[in-house]
């Protein structure tokens, strides 16, 4: 049993059984170091210099750490999505971006090694929850039709019906089921008393 596997070797897995985004060619899912990590945000910045002298205030996009303020040196599960579109305004160069799914650490916050059983893991839980949400809809087998194609559809779909239920009926039978007939046995025999 491996304790440490090699990071790239589970991105490799996890773009294998994943998938890629099909416009940028990203892996969907990947797992990595907290500290390396940086994007460009919308916001408001302090400017201190190194001897802690304050020189403005302003508001701008910055390339920031994106974990390292909140997770110190651990590993992260990531999936690609669309930035919603109340969020492009602080990601203001990108329509996708990573998001955090995972911390590889235990519950006291401590350094775990990442590994890919536990990412699959995650990753087929946050599928199904996912699925249960949005259960894939039937198509509708009218879609499409012109009314008079719906309303001939539905008239053959009637007919078939009644020829199914009714298909052995006659003249006869129906009489005989509106009490209209009368039926004679074949060997009826007149008794005399």
């Amino acid at each position: 049993m491996q304790i440490n596997e090699p990071v790239d070797r589970i991105n490799s897995q996890l773009k294998d059984e994943y998938g890629t985004d099909i416009v940028t060619g990203a892996p969907i899912w990947r797992v990595v170091w907290s500290e390396d990590q940086f994007e460009h945000r919308l916001g408001t910045y302090e400017d201190i210099t190194p001897a802690g002298i304050y020189l403005r205030t302003v508001t701008e996009v910055r390339k920031v750490p994106k974990y390292r303020q909140w997770i110190r040196k651990k590993y992260v599960l990531e999936q690609l999505v669309l930035v919603p579109e109340q969020n492009r305004e602080e990601l203001p160069d990108v329509k996708i971006s990573y998001e955090p799914y995972y911390v590889f650490e235990t519950r006291t916050h401590k350094y775990l090694p990442p590994k890919y059983d536990v990412a699959k893991i995650i990753i087929d839980a946050v599928n199904i929850v996912k699925s249960m949400r949005n259960p894939p809809k039937e198509k509708d087998p009218e879609a499409g039709l012109t009314i008079e194609q719906q309303r001939e559809k539905k008239t053959a779909e009637i007919s078939k019906i009644q020829s199914e239920l009714f298909e052995n009926e006659t003249d006869i039978g129906d009489a005989l089921a509106h009490g209209e007939a009368v039926i004679v046995p074949r060997n009826y025999e007149k008794k005399v008393m």
